[in-house]
């Protein structure tokens, strides 16, 4: 019985030097994999939505996160806009809540 634990315990020093390369080299892929896969098409959907909320002007039609779709009547300061629901409703959002900017006529065509 002895022989057999003392051949296990010599296979796993083996194993334990071999396997310290691999560790580092399977924590680097999975780093990679991390990166290209979560993290940059995050960034590149950031960028994309803080492009169409620095071009939004007056008169533009847009749809909020939340579902409302709007035409823009002011835009009060850097971080609000004033958005006109229908004839009589205006409702001010934070620019951070606008999902996309609709074509002209989507308002109208909608009724």
């Amino acid at each position: 019985m002895r022989v057999f634990f003392s051949n296990v315990s010599d296979s796993m020093d083996y194993v334990n030097q071999s396997s310290s390369y691999s560790i580092f080299f399977m924590l680097f892929i999975f780093i990679l994999v991390f990166y290209f896969l979560i993290l940059r098409p995050q960034q590149k959907r950031s960028k994309e939505h803080k492009n169409i909320v620095e071009s939004i002007t007056k008169g533009e039609e847009i749809l909020t996160t939340s579902g409302l779709i709007g035409r823009v009547v002011k835009i009060n300061s850097a971080d609000y806009i004033t958005l006109l629901i229908n004839s009589s409703t205006e409702v001010i959002i934070k620019r951070d809540f606008i999902s996309n900017i609709l074509p002209k006529g989507t308002i109208n065509g909608l009724k």
